[in-house]
């Protein structure tokens, strides 16, 4: 592994409290955890050099329960990094990050997914950046009141006067605006104020696979104008056609019975399942997701985020952490170079968020 890869989203401080109250020491994460997508052994394998941790809440918890959680979110990334302190490095700037490569460490940075978390106050989001918040998504799966989501309920808006406020202030303080999990009309109106490069934390191409959730061609030309990168994602529904059908069949039959919860949760449901057979997808449909961006943005513009521990499923060939490596290589078998390979697992990203901070102040 020559490349390391700084990957834009892993979901396992969420996992971590789920699973074990918030207590990274009982996780075990120094041996492999068959249970979990991520663990030490695993990241190191992949050649992860920096990881954005997602400190996620859900979308539809009250804003100050939300604000709350995000700092115990944010606390739980820390202690991870103190319960492992010769595999992690908090790293709160870019050149932290890398001091923490060069020493053989995983740099860890926390991204918060939802504006909801931020509670409506821009006092909340400038102590969140003290705390170490690399960046902001501005919505989650649910729309946020300044905020349109991808899969929330209409609003005509994309960002309100507010919404604005929020990334004139992201800009200033050098927090990271996120993009993944926002419409189309957010994605525009972002890029219309902001003074600096976005992200798309972990999203794919629109073009290719028609999800809500993934990024259309005519917010991607936009990126080289603005310097902003998209991480592509792993997900299956939103790199693979037949995957999002399949997901959306289930979900339709499952309202349709009166059922509520992960689409594909057995209880009650699993005739359905065993009858409809759920489709892979495969690492191959990731490396198209990023061929067709760099026809449209060119490698300057991309990067990798993976979604570890948020998804239940990964593509055939992506399963954990460590999988990074192939990806590379089906890359390097259609052409692309070591600089795309280097400037695409890391080196654009590390370019964003140095662009993000350079200058900025949370005073």
């Amino acid at each position: 592994m020559t490349f390391p890869v700084v990957d834009g989203h892993n979901d396992l401080a969420w996992e971590l409290r789920e699973r074990f109250g918030s207590d990274p020491a009982r996780a075990g994460l120094a041996t492999e955890q068959p249970a979990l997508h991520t663990d030490v052994p695993r990241l190191r394998a992949g050649g992860v050099g920096a990881q954005f941790w997602s400190v996620y809440v859900p979308s539809h918890w009250d804003p100050a329960a939300a604000a709350v959680a995000v700092f115990e979110q944010v606390d739980l990334v820390r202690r991870l990094v103190a319960t492992h302190p010769d595999v992690f490095r908090w790293t709160p700037t870019a050149a932290d990050v890398r001091t923490a490569v060069a020493e053989g460490r995983i740099a860890s940075l926390p991204g918060a997914e939802g504006g909801h978390a931020i509670a409506g106050s821009l006092a909340v989001l400038r102590e969140l950046r003290r705390a170490g918040l690399a960046y902001l998504t501005l919505t989650h799966n649910d729309n946020t009141p300044w905020a349109a989501s991808a899969t929330g309920v209409h609003v005509e808006h994309g960002l309100t006067a507010f919404g604005r406020d929020v990334v004139c202030e992201m800009n200033r303080t050098g927090v990271l605006v996120d993009l993944s999990h926002v419409h189309e009309r957010t994605m525009h109106d972002a890029l219309d104020v902001t003074t600096r490069p976005v992200l798309f934390s972990h999203s794919s191409a629109r073009a290719v696979t028609d999800h809500p959730r993934n990024v259309p061609d005519g917010v991607l030309e936009r990126l080289p104008g603005n310097g902003g990168v998209l991480m592509v994602t792993f997900v299956p529904a939103f790199v693979n056609r037949a995957c999002a059908d399949h997901r959306a069949a289930a979900t339709a039959e499952r309202r349709r019975r009166g059922l509520a919860g992960d689409p594909y949760d057995p209880a009650g449901f699993g005739d359905w399942l065993a009858a409809n057979p759920r489709p892979r997808a495969t690492l191959a449909d990731v490396a198209d997701h990023l061929d067709h961006a760099r026809e449209v943005v060119g490698v300057e513009h991309l990067g990798l985020g993976g979604d570890y521990d948020g998804t239940d499923e990964l593509p055939v060939g992506l399963e954990d952490v460590s999988a990074y490596p192939r990806l590379l290589a089906e890359l390097t078998g259609r052409g692309w170079s070591g600089s795309d390979l280097a400037a695409l697992a890391g080196g654009n990203a590390l370019r964003v968020l140095e662009e993000a901070q350079d200058g900025t102040s949370v005073d």
